[in-house]
């Protein structure tokens, strides 16, 4: 398959591309797109066959559900059954943006898209180059980050050519993307809504709308057993190519413990990369030596996160170990993806 890519510009030549990308999912094609969260890799949700290519072209467990994304919020009446008015309120506070609610499905939506579930994870992205695309596209867009099943989600078009040219049909090329992290998900199908996948809407601010949420236990420990509720919950996930271990404790025991294991894996012939917060990457000694930003910009560290896993595997480093991070606020999305890139591999000191 010849995959296009296709730059937007910011002229009158992006209406062209849009309309070019619609028609492809309207024919049952794939094409990649930015958000303000990840690429996605959009198919049609309402068809079934896009769905299926969607996890061929991922190589995707087909039980992992698929996100639709729409454009307009009066058409979530669609493809739900049941539009609670927490999810209403939640939709007013944080629509379009980058939260997913997952509710009870209508049967407009093909359970190849919702991994065989009774529910539908839907989300309204606030990126205008995403809502164009889903509007040229016909209004409902199932996309799952647009990297290869289990490797670091892509935030720029770089990363989607890599792992998707010649598996899709198209890649819309839209520069780096905001966040860097993937959505919030909240299960509002009970009478208290949990949060499945934490992200950019942190869980203090669903409760702040809300009163009582709940955190799926899962987030910070090991994988979900049987049928996953949304993306993410089950499977190792953003993987680098190295093996990555998380190293927890006092700042300078962290400094001198990472150090020691860089220093032995060097010695055994591994290229090792460290991840470290700017205040402590003076200190580091190591093959390749990141910085995720300052420790106390969570904003900053999410964004830069991915890329950095992504330019390991770009620089073959075997060995990789990372400072831990606060697990409240938007550190909890932060360490939810680490800790899954680390197949929960963590050092105490």
């Amino acid at each position: 398959m010849n995959t296009i890519v296709s730059r937007i510009t910011h002229t009158t030549e992006d209406e062209e591309i849009i309309k070019i990308a619609g028609e492809i999912i309207k024919k049952g094609g794939l094409v990649a797109f930015p958000t303000e969260t990840v690429y996605g890799l959009g198919g049609d949700a309402l068809n079934p066959d896009s769905s299926r290519k969607i996890y061929a072209a991922k190589g995707r467990p087909s039980d992992n559900p698929l996100i639709v994304h729409i454009c307009k919020l009066e058409d979530i009446n669609r493809i739900v059954s049941d539009f609670p008015d927490k999810a209403k309120r939640l939709a007013d506070e944080f629509w379009p943006g980058p939260l997913t609610m997952v509710l009870p499905k209508s049967n407009t939506v093909p359970k190849e898209t919702t991994g065989g579930l009774d529910t539908v994870a839907v989300r309204m992205p606030v990126d205008p180059i995403a809502l164009s695309f889903i509007e040229a596209a016909g209004g409902y867009v199932a996309a799952p980050s647009a990297n290869l099943s289990g490797k670091p989600s892509p935030t720029s078009s770089r990363y989607v050519e890599e792992d998707m040219n010649g598996r899709i049909d198209m890649i819309i090329d839209g520069g780096d993307v905001e966040i860097g992290l993937e959505s919030t998900i909240v299960d509002m199908t009970g009478e208290t809504p949990v949060l499945l996948r934490p992200g950019r809407i942190t869980l203090e601010m669903l409760q702040e709308v809300l009163g009582k949420v709940d955190a799926d236990k899962t987030i910070l420990a090991g994988n979900a057993a049987g049928r996953p509720k949304a993306p993410g919950m089950k499977y190792k996930h953003y993987a680098p190519k190295g093996e990555l271990t998380i190293v927890s404790g006092e700042r300078e025991a962290v400094v001198e413990r990472m150090n020691e294991l860089a220093k032995q894996g060097m010695l055994k012939g591994e290229k090792v990369g460290i991840i470290g917060t700017e205040e402590n990457i003076p200190f580091y000694c190591g093959d390749s030596i990141k910085s995720v930003g300052k420790r106390d910009d969570e904003v900053s560290i999410a964004k830069r996160l991915y890329r950095i896993l992504r330019e390991f595997d770009d620089e073959n480093v075997t060995l990789i170990y990372s400072e831990a991070f606060s697990t409240g606020g938007m550190g909890q999305a932060i360490m939810n993806r680490l800790l899954k890139a680390a197949g929960h591999q963590v050092l105490h000191v």
